[in-house]
């Protein structure tokens, strides 16, 4: 059985719901309507993505099935969006599965995208996004409770939606779900389906075809292909009388060079050889038999997805030059990455050890690279990446600077952040020396002492604020206090440095009273500046309130990410 997923979809939001929904988020039924037509089937091409390794495809079916997946959402929609509790629990079901569909900035990215597509508000956009993965795992769920369906089928269903993701799936929009360009992406996507599902449904055959188990004895022909049996019993019996002398050959040879293995041995295999070759016929030809019959099933099966995790490691020198050491697999994942980092940090300010291996997964974390650029210019740290699993050493494992926390608010559900075992219990000397070393890097290079460079290394270390206040947290400002020293001694060896210093909120309460306040933690932290030796003359303070945000403000840490201060050089 199948179904069309985005037909559903439009059905379960209809023109009433539709109306409802756009009162709420602020837009005309058009336009919403607009949003959703290009949510959908990208949401549906992410999963068709998710789908097609074989771990990806007993995952999101467990997210599927899980009890907060709604079976009931196409018929309760009418009800959520007119009450605002439950439009509140439909949101909360939307963040609760969303992870299913695609990573939370992935979401984030796909509703800019068909934002500056369709000129609809990106909150909007977002609001709607999570309504539309909430519904297509809804409908999913029913589809399976109803027709018993088991994971196998998933690949499949998904492979049948192609046609509405060809349509409507654009490269920008791809490339914000990190699928690549929609060309490449359509072209393998279908036979990586076909081979998961078929694994799936039939793991028995595949073992069977690796290690094939044939009967002693063939089964008895059939009366009218007698005639044509006799022939080939009769071509595999010189086969099998050429076995037997090969056999005998080997046999023989070994007795003689074993002096205390009698002789007689010989004498007994070649007996055993010649009255093994009457019998050794109808078996051999058995074996020809099954292994011609499971040859084409060997041939006709589509290669399975690459099964190894991508691998990375990142040791960043004192001077803040990070050395990459990565497998990845292939060239054009190489060159990618390359050309990322290239990018990012100019090509002489990195050293990158890369292989390939065909048989390694796509490294995800490749198009994550932006967001992981703060900690692999963070002098001293280490970073390990396997699959979704990231490590931290040194300074960036320091729990009081808050990178494993940062860093999941960046990268969204899915990873696996933390310290590597031995690092969480790092003493705090060795981020100060990382920075101190910093410093002295800095401060005995003039070319260093650039604004650009100042605010590169002051923005090192994460200044984060909690809800509603503006005093900066006292581990940040010590670490901060060594940092004013780099500034300190650039601006006595050249001119004076100008800074600005900006304050951020996240999005909690009205727009007016977050710039307000993070003026006010903008302030702060340069009066902290200011009593630590550098001129006043040279900073400015500035309030942003919740603009630039660099995690999303649907989660505690998040917000907590956006509530920060940053270092700018003033033009």
């Amino acid at each position: 059985m199948s179904m069309n997923l985005n037909q559903l979809l439009q059905g379960a939001l209809n023109e009433s719901v539709l109306q409802q929904l756009a009162s709420r988020v602020g837009c005309t039924p058009e336009s919403a309507k607009r949003v959703i037509s290009l949510c959908g089937p990208a949401l549906i091409g992410s999963m068709m993505n998710k789908a097609s390794s074989l771990d990806g495809a007993r995952n999101l079916f467990a997210s599927v099935m899980s009890p907060s997946v709604n079976t009931h959402i196409a018929d309760e929609l009418p009800h959520f969006v007119v009450h605002d509790e439950g439009m509140q629990s439909l949101l909360a079901t939307g963040a609760s599965v969303e992870g299913a569909v695609a990573s939370h900035d992935s979401l984030n990215l796909l509703s800019e995208r068909i934002a500056e597509h369709t000129g609809v508000a990106a909150r909007a956009t977002r609001t709607l996004t999570g309504v539309v993965g909430a519904t297509i795992l809804g409908l999913l769920k029913r589809y399976f409770t109803q027709n018993n369906g088991q994971v196998g089928s998933l690949p499949t269903l998904l492979g049948h939606q192609l046609p509405v993701v060809r349509a409507n799936m654009t490269d920008s929009f791809a490339q914000a779900l990190g699928l690549g360009s929609v060309g490449a992406f359509l072209a393998g996507v279908a036979s990586r389906l076909k081979a998961v599902s078929s694994h799936l449904e039939h793991p028995a055959t595949h073992e069977a075809a690796a290690f094939p188990i044939h009967s002693d004895r063939p089964p008895a022909p059939e009366a009218d292909d007698e005639a044509k049996d006799t022939s080939g019993k009769r071509k595999w019996l010189w086969v099998a009388n050429a076995a037997a002398l090969a056999l005998f050959a080997a046999l023989v040879a070994r007795g003689c060079s074993t002096d205390d293995k009698p002789k007689e041995q010989a004498a007994d295999a070649q007996a055993d050889a010649s009255a093994a070759s009457d019998s050794t016929a109808d078996s051999t030809a058995a074996i020809a038999v099954d292994a011609s019959a499971s040859a084409p099933v060997q041939a006709s099966m589509p290669a399975l997805p690459a099964g190894k995790d991508a691998v990375a490691s990142f040791t960043v020198d004192a001077s803040g030059v990070p050395t990459l050491t990565a497998k990845v697999g292939s060239e054009q994942e190489r060159q990618r990455l390359i050309a990322a980092l290239s990018s990012a940090l100019s090509a002489d300010k990195f050293h990158a050890n890369l292989t390939v291996d065909p048989d390694t997964k796509p490294s995800a974390w490749i198009g994550k690279l932006d967001k992981l650029l703060p900690v692999l210019k963070l002098p001293g740290a280490r970073v390990r990446i396997a699959g979704d699993n990231i490590e931290l050493e040194g300074p960036a494992a320091d729990a009081k600077f808050g990178w494993a926390a940062k860093l999941t608010s960046l990268l969204g559900s899915g990873w696996h952040i933390g310290a590597a075992k031995g690092s969480v219990d790092a003493p705090a000397s060795a981020a100060s020396a990382a920075l101190a070393a910093s410093a002295v890097s800095v401060a005995a290079n003039s070319e260093a002492c650039t604004a650009p460079a100042i605010a590169r290394t002051l923005n090192l270390q994460p200044i984060n604020f909690r809800i509603g206040s503006n005093t900066p947290p006292a581990a940040a400002m010590a670490a901060l206090a060594k940092s004013a020293k780099t500034l300190k001694a650039c601006d006595e060896r050249v001119s004076p440095i100008k800074l600005e210093i900006a304050g951020y909120s996240d999005n909690t309460g009205s727009e007016a009273l977050n710039v307000a306040l993070s003026k006010k933690r903008a302030e702060a932290v340069r009066a902290y500046l200011v009593k630590h030796g550098i001129p006043a003359s040279s900073l400015t303070a500035q309030g942003f309130g919740e603009a630039s945000p660099v995690a999303s403000n649907a989660t505690r840490a998040g917000r907590m990410a956006n509530r920060r201060i940053e270092f700018h050089e003033v033009r």
